[in-house]
């Protein structure tokens, strides 16, 4: 049975709450501007050693280096330099939303920074969308998908796991400054199946489909009735084989153009006088990005001309079952399949029990 979780607007900051200290009214990470009460502020030290807190009415951050009262903070400018009792310094800045993904409490594996600044460009989430997401995970894309359309736009998450769902409301609602329980107003998340969802949403209902989940080809009819006409789908998988078999389910439906594939690397430099070089330590392979054009419904998408390798699209080679997952199959997958490992219900427990206590901390 499918829950929705409906959006609301969030409710008014409480100023009377009780308490051992004053609940300081939270904001969100998203705006610039001097710190305030409730305001995430991230220090770092000499050794770049970072420290993320909230501000509160009296509230003090201990390190066995000293103490920092928060007082000293609300006020001043984004980026100032601070002193704490035994003269340690810090930088305090506002996190940034890459600051925040990677250090979010979290279940399920994120979609990293540079990826999600990918599927924003390619995927054209542009001001106004109007956004199907499916496999929410921690909400770390949600997140970039929500700025990016702006206050004209919408997204509806899709998450099968209810548990999934709830760290991922509280890691957007924490992003944003929303109180507990509140979800974005622009923002809808249903617990539930992709191809249960996506048509009571009604034909060409969205702008954009974008999934990050284990079978997206299973879900290629649904997403061709709900995208506009010129819409884009966008796909995040892990392996090859995921890869494969997506880009078939593409051109097998026969309303979309051809599928367009690829990865990307970032490899950081180390920086310091005449010893500029690659640092030793990179994030290397995080997954494939694949996206199609919905042609206009009803309209046989043109075929690109192409010389493939021989063999290549024999159908006795393709549903061979040593080649499972490469084109086609018809075997049901399971996260062990592209060697995902379970998320263990402690793990997102411990997620909520992080987030809320981050909130105040």
């Amino acid at each position: 049975m499918l829950e929705s979780m409906t959006s609301q607007p969030p409710p008014a900051a409480d100023d009377t709450a009780s308490g051992p200290a004053p609940r300081a009214p939270r904001r969100g990470l998203d705006r610039t501007g001097p710190f305030a009460l409730g305001d995430k502020v991230q220090l770092a030290d000499s050794k770049n050693r970072l420290h993320t807190i909230t501000l509160k009415p009296g509230g003090q951050f201990h390190s066995h280096r000293g103490v920092l009262h928060h007082d000293q903070l609300i006020g001043a400018e984004d980026g100032t330099v601070v002193e704490n009792s035994h003269g340690i310094r810090y930088q305090a800045l506002r996190p940034l939303y890459a600051d925040y993904m990677l250090a979010m409490p979290r279940g399920a594996a994120i979609i990293y920074p540079k990826d999600s600044a990918q599927i924003l460009m390619w995927g054209d989430i542009f001001p106004g969308a109007r956004v199907l997401e499916a496999g929410v995970g921690s909400g770390g894309l949600t997140t970039a998908l929500l700025r990016a359309v702006g206050p004209g736009g919408s997204v509806h998450s899709i998450e099968r796991r209810e548990d999934f769902a709830e760290v991922a409301r509280e890691n957007v609602g924490t992003f944003f400054g929303l109180e507990e329980e509140a979800l974005h107003p622009r923002w809808d998340l249903t617990v539930g199946d992709f191809q249960d969802v996506a048509p009571t949403l009604g034909t060409a209902a969205v702008d954009r489909v974008v999934l990050d989940m284990l079978a997206p080809w299973e879900c290629v009819e649904a997403a061709a009735d709900v995208l506009v006409s010129g819409g884009v789908f966008l796909t995040y998988v892990a392996t090859v084989t995921q890869l494969s078999r997506t880009a078939e389910a593409l051109r097998d439906h026969g309303e979309f153009t051809e599928p367009h594939a690829w990865e990307s690397f970032v490899r950081p430099w180390h920086l310091e006088g005449l010893a500029v070089r690659p640092e030793h330590r990179m994030n290397a392979h995080t997954g494939f990005l694949l996206t199609a054009r919905r042609t206009a419904h009803g309209t046989e998408a043109l075929r690109r001309a192409t010389r493939p390798a021989p063999g290549s699209r024999d159908e006795e080679e393709l549903n061979h079952p040593d080649n499972e997952g490469f084109g086609g199959g018809s075997g049901e997958w399971t996260a062990q399949d592209v060697g995902e490992r379970g998320v263990a219900p402690r793990k997102l427990k411990r997620a909520l029990r992080d987030i809320r206590q981050g909130r105040d901390r």
